[in-house]
């Protein structure tokens, strides 16, 4: 009886010994690399030496298999965001969403680019919200209920832009193009490749390694903060920026209708009674609020929030994304590199006959504004738009002649590093 006394005892600590063992095996390849309570992925720019040490010594390390990076591209219209969202889409480990808040605004606030009334934004943003944390989880589904008309059986031939997702346009979505081909024309996409199988999208999406999303219909950081600090989110921000004046001057040739007093004060040189001023001083007013945030640096934001101007992307592409790439901690990819090379080099007069494309020689696109805009509209533009100029380091315009002296650069050199 003492025996099997023993015996016992020696297999229920044999038992614990195991299944300690087992509990600190799976803890340490999952838990234990990285610092907590902000898990972040190696690399991404921890202080202390010795987290960086633990990354680089425990080859177990699986946090973005189990974990994906979620890329918000914060931006507004003509500010240069395909252009940007193009260095998302063109990686590999990335499944790129070209906004999708396209269809929450046409089914909540048709008819309207942005609205006014409080009540339809709150409506507009909660639901937005909603969207995305549905689609960073890889839940295409939940886009269905805003596509119109209705997907059947999970198939649409109506999602907003799909050919500018380089993922919907690859297998397993569509076998009409190789995942190695670079520069996949929108219009082929939509015309090659079949009703879009929201299924085979959702398998695409589950198995990349980061999910990158634009929108241009989100006012400012603030109204993004619930997502930031959703811990089921590992949320990266890129506030994209630009010259409130070259955004003027882009929206007046490619929205012709919406535009047309401003064309008409451009070509007459005087100002119409009725012109809609909120088409600038919103884009001002948004910049401001949000860019202030964001550089006050809230520790919601810590290590959650980049400001990048799109006029030092235009001018030095590779540098700057290299920039970007570092604050995600994510490698840069061989296919960006290449499509950087091939579409910064273009020619402008094929970019104005393709409004939304890419391909464009950029650093001379960055300050072509200049060329477009009337001195008055510059300057009534400094006056309504000046605090976000000054503290974006964008120099006023003085003169006639100094608008149209393209040799003197209007962009000061300013250091807009990731707040880490």
């Amino acid at each position: 009886m003492q025996c099997s006394w023993k015996a016992v005892l020696l297999l229920a600590l044999a038992s614990i010994a195991i299944q300690y063992t087992a509990i600190r095996t799976f803890t340490a390849k999952h838990f234990q690399i990285c610092p907590v309570p902000n898990p972040q992925n190696c690399g991404l720019g921890q202080e202390t030496d010795s987290f960086d040490r633990l990354c680089d010594e425990s080859p177990s390390f699986t946090y973005n298999i189990t974990r994906k990076t979620h890329i918000l591209i914060l931006a507004t219209t003509r500010s240069g965001s395909s252009f940007i969202g193009q260095l998302f889409n063109q990686h590999s480990d990335v499944f790129y969403l070209f906004e999708p808040l396209y269809h929450v605004q046409t089914t909540l606030i048709p008819r309207m680019s942005h609205s006014k009334n409080t009540a339809d934004r709150r409506v507009m943003l909660g639901a937005s919200r909603d969207l995305l944390r549905s689609l960073y989880d890889c839940d295409l589904y939940f886009l269905e209920s805003y596509i119109k008309p209705q997907p059947v059986n999970h198939t649409t031939d109506k999602l907003f832009r799909r050919g500018a997702s380089k993922a919907l346009c690859s297998p397993p979505v569509c076998d009409a193009f190789r995942p190695s081909e670079v520069n996949i024309e929108e219009g082929d996409c939509v015309k090659k490749c079949a009703a879009l199988n929201i299924t085979l999208a959702t398998d695409s999406c589950k198995d990349r390694r980061h999910v990158a999303i634009k929108i241009v219909r989100v006012p400012e950081i603030n109204d993004l903060r619930a997502l930031v600090e959703d811990p089921r989110l590992n949320l990266k921000i890129i506030q994209l920026v630009r010259d409130p004046r070259g955004i003027l001057a882009s929206r007046i040739e490619t929205f012709r209708d919406t535009y047309r007093l401003w064309r008409i004060w451009r070509a007459s040189g005087r100002k119409p009674y009725n012109l809609d001023l909120s088409q600038l001083t919103m884009v001002c007013e948004d910049f401001l609020n949000s860019v202030s945030t964001g550089l006050s640096k809230p520790p919601w934001l810590k290590g959650k929030y980049m400001v990048v101007r799109y006029e030092d992307l235009a001018r030095n592409p590779l540098k700057k994304t290299k920039e970007i790439f570092e604050y995600l901690g994510m490698s840069l990819d061989s296919n960006v590199v290449q499509w950087i090379q091939t579409n910064t080099r273009g020619n402008n007069e094929l970019s104005a006959k393709h409004k939304y494309g890419t391909v464009r020689d950029s650093a001379a696109n960055a300050e072509s504004w200049r060329l477009k805009l009337s001195y008055d509209m510059v300057d009534y533009t400094q006056t309504v738009c000046h605090q976000i100029l000054n503290q974006l380091g964008y120099r006023m315009v003085e003169s006639p002649e100094e608008l149209k002296n393209t040799s003197l650069t209007l962009v000061e050199e300013r250091n807009f590093s990731p707040f880490l």
